[in-house]
């Protein structure tokens, strides 16, 4: 029986049934007999340059013999962590930004939250507090991330968790509207997904985005954008922000900085929100802190991933092979099992299954065939590849996807 308690795994099942990875490289994986799998999810969508850079490690390993880090609280910092800060806010959409760091997407959720709250105080508005969020969001499993998720499993059995959280329709902009019409002096920000991931990679409807971000904008609520996945070139933008031409106040961002080498997140804030608290003589203060909130060798391995992005061009390269990535995943349509394929932004594709055990049976044959998909809500089939993985590798991916729902369809009708 295994000692390591995994997350949103059901144990019983699991224990002593791991597959244990030995090592990357590219877009695929090996485990520990040697088996070669493709990674069509990039773990948990975030190994955007692919597995065993050894440039990253080498940036890390200099920084971990230099100075492995050192605490960034009061007026405390180190070189990495001030480069990589001057570097994110100078690409970030947010004219003027400023950015606070986490370890991680929950940790910047749960800043994020807890900032635009601070935010709305400092102002003289402490009623302020709501946080609004969508049907099937996703944003994290902290406290304010699994109190404003859209999926109620993530809350089964925890009690009350963070007041003064709304959810409004998934991508009906008139729900919010309703909501902003009559609580918009509680409301303290909308948190938005620009694609929705673990919520089943759900796309905006057209106009979408721009609607919520206008009903923010007149009833003087802080919108806010959470790019922990679609952030550093997922949709073949750097940001899915300027993909649709938003304007958002606060911006959550991880995975992509750093590739998923290190654990790193951060808020990029915008001047609205941090100007208070950067203001000379002001007594405000933003009572929050990570332990390793910007992280010296996290930083340096996080401004190594940066150079390969920029230095390769994967920004473009996500561009040219999301229209491929969208054809064959639309290609598997046609299979009965399949109650609707999900596309149209970046390299990013779900598909989803009539149900969820469906799902899981189709990724199990998947697996024993070398491609590792990921099942998410309601039965979807998760295509998240690493932006270096090469179109006949995707071409590939997708036909196994398809023998495997043919196998089980096979197997269903034998049964019926």
């Amino acid at each position: 029986m295994t000692a390591q308690w995994h997350p949103q795994a059901n144990m019983s099942q699991v224990s002593g049934n791991e597959l244990v990875f030995a090592r990357g490289e590219g877009a695929y994986l090996f485990d520990e007999a040697g088996r070669k799998y493709f990674d069509a999810p990039a773990s948990l969508w975030y190994c955007n340059v692919g597995h065993g850079r050894s440039e990253i490690a080498e940036a890390a390993a200099t920084q971990l013999r230099t100075l492995e880090s050192y605490s960034n609280f009061e007026n405390l910092s180190t070189r990495p962590t001030l480069d990589l800060a001057e570097r994110v806010t100078a690409m970030s959409p947010i004219g003027e930004a400023k950015i606070f760091f986490t370890s991680g997407g929950s940790d910047a959720i749960d800043t994020a939250a807890k900032l635009a709250r601070r935010y709305w105080s400092a102002l003289g508005c402490p009623a302020k507090t709501g946080i609004v969020s969508r049907d099937l969001a996703y944003h994290g499993l902290h406290a304010y991330g699994t109190s404003i998720t859209g999926l109620d499993a993530n809350r089964e059995g925890l009690g009350p968790l963070v007041p003064d959280t709304y959810r409004v329709a998934t991508n009906d902009s008139s729900d919010l509207d309703a909501l902003l019409a009559d609580k918009a002096d509680t409301i303290a920000a909308f948190f938005c997904e620009p694609v929705m991931g673990t919520g089943g990679v759900i796309p905006p409807a057209p106009g979408y985005l721009e609607r919520v971000q206008q009903l923010c904008a007149a009833h003087d609520v802080l919108f806010v954008a959470d790019e922990v996945i679609t952030g550093f070139g997922r949709t073949g933008k750097l940001f899915a922000t300027e993909l649709f031409g938003l304007d958002p106040d606060l911006i959550v961002i991880a995975k992509g900085i750093t590739s998923g080498y290190l654990p790193l997140g951060g808020v990029i804030a915008s001047r609205r929100v941090w100007e208070p608290f950067y203001a000379p003589g002001t007594d405000l203060v933003f009572r929050h802190g990570i332990t390793y909130s910007g992280h010296a060798t996290a930083c340096a391995a996080a401004m190594a991933n940066l150079d390969i992005i920029e230095r390769e061009n994967l920004v473009e390269r996500v561009a040219e092979l999301s229209p491929v990535l969208h054809e064959l995943a639309r290609g598997l349509d046609s299979h009965e099992l399949v109650s609707e394929v999900r596309t149209g932004v970046g390299l990013l594709a779900g598909i989803q299954m009539r149900n969820p055990d469906i799902a899981r049976r189709v990724a199990a044959i998947c697996r024993d065939e070398g491609v590792l998909v990921r099942v998410i809500t309601n039965g979807t089939l998760q295509l998240s590849p690493p932006f270096v993985a090469e179109a006949p590798e995707l071409r590939h991916a997708t036909e196994v996807i398809g023998q495997a729902i043919s196998t089980v369809s096979s197997q269903v009708e034998s049964v019926g």
